[in-house]
């Protein structure tokens, strides 16, 4: 395409993440310049700018109408995210006044910036696939008198934040099945698989350790094996298209007949994939960690654990709460009591009956030159574990007798019946 005497015309960001790339979210700033480079004068009615935001689905299906009739149906829908435009050179003018107002641009280069908000909505995270996209761009447009414009395009990504540190994506998933092999020229029996994950949300990079239990006894030999697959879905006009793909997958040791195998934390690591699209009308993706036995000569056994890619990590204390979480349901998951030990009861309480007396008439003292409040607050503390009297028929502490001449006094008892 001849320029003439534009030599260039481009569009730069200002904010790039580490990698160079223009990343964003919903409610950000986007700003950035619209270069523009001259070799002579140029007379330019306009400048503008657009920014687009676009979820679109297309895919094709052959359709039979008779015999010998056959036509296609086109399936597509679209959903816009954003559009917003400016205009950072001139304005709009009647056809009889285009000489009027006229920008020149001397030889050189020429930067003119521009800036505006994404909104603030949950946006659909930018992603190609092979029956849809989530795209967004900026354009600019120089106009000039009696020429074609010059355009020029670039993307900019939009991450929509998944935070997998969340209660529900912190759960750990787990799951239980069982198949019985049967067949008229063999013997067979049962295969049972039992699997958990410490939690439900992921983000690329890390690994999954997969926890599992797979007892043989068939009269096959079964491979375990796990695999991670994205689910694409796509609509339009009421109806779907899917497409799984296979992320990352693991193999286990041939299992003989009647014999077990325990995975304890085996890893199996998330590639760098497309965080899960989940708010999207016509697009999602979804994911999946799929624990199964391979049979040869049969259906596999397979148990099916969802997973969400989410873009924020985890944290360090949610680490230790997972972890926590993990544990206590790993042990009901094994059969292991989840119910704290009982406390001692009172008579394994090694502590003298002379020693509870001591504390009662030391938590009694009220002189005012006393010990202090710590020291009483002690002596509650230590009281508070101590064991009950034993019950006795007998009196183990009988009343005092004071000698007045020759006369017994005692003090009455109070319980005539006694």
């Amino acid at each position: 395409m001849v320029l003439g005497k534009v030599k260039a015309l481009a569009v730069y960001f200002d904010c790039l993440n580490e990698n160079n790339l223009p990343v964003f979210s919903g409610g950000d700033l986007v700003s950035g310049r619209v270069v523009v480079e001259v070799t002579g004068d140029v007379r330019v009615k306009r400048l503008d700018i657009t920014a687009r935001g676009l979820a679109k689905v297309r895919w094709t299906e052959s359709r039979n109408a008779g015999a010998n009739t056959a036509y296609t149906q086109n399936y597509t829908e679209e959903v816009d995210y954003l559009h917003h435009c400016d205009t950072l050179i001139g304005e709009e003018r009647d056809e009889d006044a285009l000489e009027e107002g006229m920008t020149v641009l001397h030889a050189g280069l020429h930067e003119f910036a521009f800036s505006f908000n994404l909104p603030q909505m949950a946006l659909a995270t930018s992603f190609e696939g092979k029956h849809g996209s989530v795209r967004y761009w900026v354009k600019a447009e120089l106009h000039r008198p009696w020429l074609l414009p010059v355009k020029v395009k670039k993307e900019f990504i939009v991450f929509e934040h998944i935070d997998i540190n969340t209660p529900l994506l912190l759960a750990p998933q787990a799951g239980t099945k069982e198949k019985t092999l049967c067949c008229w020229f063999c013997a067979s029996g049962p295969i049972s698989l039992s699997a958990k994950i410490e939690r439900k949300g992921y983000t690329p990079g890390e690994s999954i350790q997969i926890f599992a239990e797979v007892e043989n006894c068939s009269s096959r030999v079964v491979v375990p094996k796990a695999a991670l697959y994205q689910t694409q879905t796509f609509f339009a006009k009421g109806k779907g298209r899917q497409i799984q793909q296979l992320v990352s997958n693991l193999r286990g040791e041939p299992l003989q007949q009647g014999k077990s195998q325990s995975w304890e934390g085996k890893l199996l690591k998330i590639p760098p994939v497309s965080p899960s699209i989940l708010d999207c009308p016509i697009i999602r993706v979804e994911y999946a960690l799929m624990v199964y036995v391979d049979i040869p000569g049969g259906l596999n056994l397979s148990l099916s654990l969802p997973l969400v890619i989410g873009t924020i990590p985890l944290h360090a204390c949610a680490t230790r709460t997972s972890s926590i979480s993990s544990n206590c349901s790993s042990v009901s998951w094994m059969g292991l009591p989840e119910r704290p030990e009982a406390p001692p009861s009172y008579s394994d309480l090694a502590i003298s009956e002379a020693h509870r007396r001591n504390c009662l008439q030391g938590c009694d003292r009220s002189d005012g030159e006393g010990e202090g409040q710590g020291s009483v607050l002690t002596y509650i503390t230590e009281f508070r574990y101590l064991p009950p009297p034993l019950y006795s028929e007998v009196d183990p502490y009988p009343d005092t007798v004071e000698v007045c001449g020759t006369a017994d006094v005692r003090r009455p008892d109070m319980c005539p019946s006694r």
